[in-house]
């Protein structure tokens, strides 16, 4: 079923049968795209929202020369743009980072279902808000952390979002991003992306092998990224995943 993952794990937010089946009647149509594509422009109308089934995609800003900084990423079980619902155009493009298969829920569908149903509506605008806590989280990670910390949030984050849908068993994902990819979501040069790999690899926190991240100590590569999963309001993980940050 397609929206199995949708809000997955969210702390006292689950869909009903009845909900999920009125989502999953209201797409319009299933796509896959190929990695690197625009496929939604800034400033362009937009009367569809998408579903994530598979890959990741990305939101970014462009400036006048074309050069892009990202500014979030998603994986599946999460809308990308359901905020494009009521804004009906967005400030920022979306993008695919990977091969990735989307739903499309066109907004009058979304209109439909959600006028009488409050609760449903509650569940999504939820979502939201989950959207609006990463991005505080994303300009903490930018704005306070060096570059090791930087990106052991980063990895923090990424394992505790793929566990909450099931694509991480809480030490070991795949993450097909490359390190240009992560110096770009870390706000680095992929000439230091590679160094600070290499120094969380010396230091036994974690190891990238291609696309496969593996972490081997989950509290101390936490404590080095300064990160708690508060933010992602996910049910109870496991513990070393949810291990508080000492001072």
């Amino acid at each position: 079923m397609f929206m199995d993952r949708l809000l997955a794990n969210r702390r006292g937010v689950s869909l009903t049968p009845e909900e999920r089946a009125r989502l999953e009647g209201a797409i319009s149509e299933v796509r896959t795209f190929d990695p690197r594509l625009t496929i939604i422009e800034a400033g362009k109308h937009i009367d569809v929202s998408t579903f994530l089934l598979e890959g990741i995609m990305s939101r970014f800003i462009e400036d006048r020369k074309g050069l892009r900084q990202l500014v979030s990423i998603h994986v599946p079980g999460e809308f990308v743009d359901l905020h494009a619902y009521p804004m009906r155009e967005l400030d920022h493009s979306i993008g695919t980072l990977t091969a990735v298969t989307v739903a499309l829920v066109p907004h009058r569908a979304l209109k439909d279902i959600l006028g009488p149903r409050p609760d449903l509506t509650r569940k999504l605008w939820f979502s939201t808000l989950i959207d609006a806590a990463m991005h505080r989280a994303w300009l903490f990670r930018v704005g306070r952390l060096d570059a090791v910390g930087r990106v052991a949030h980063f990895l923090c984050e990424m394992n505790a979002r793929l566990h909450a849908v099931g694509l991480s068993d809480g030490h070991r994902f795949v993450l097909a991003l490359t390190q240009t990819d992560i110096a770009e979501i870390c706000g680095l040069t992929t000439v230091h992306i590679n160094r600070v790999l290499r120094q969380l690899r010396e230091a036994g926190l974690c190891q990238m092998r291609a696309s496969l991240v593996e972490i081997e100590d989950c509290e101390a590569l936490a404590r080095r990224g300064n990160f708690s999963p508060d933010y992602l309001y996910l049910a109870p993980l496991p513990q070393a995943l949810n291990k508080e940050i000492s001072s």
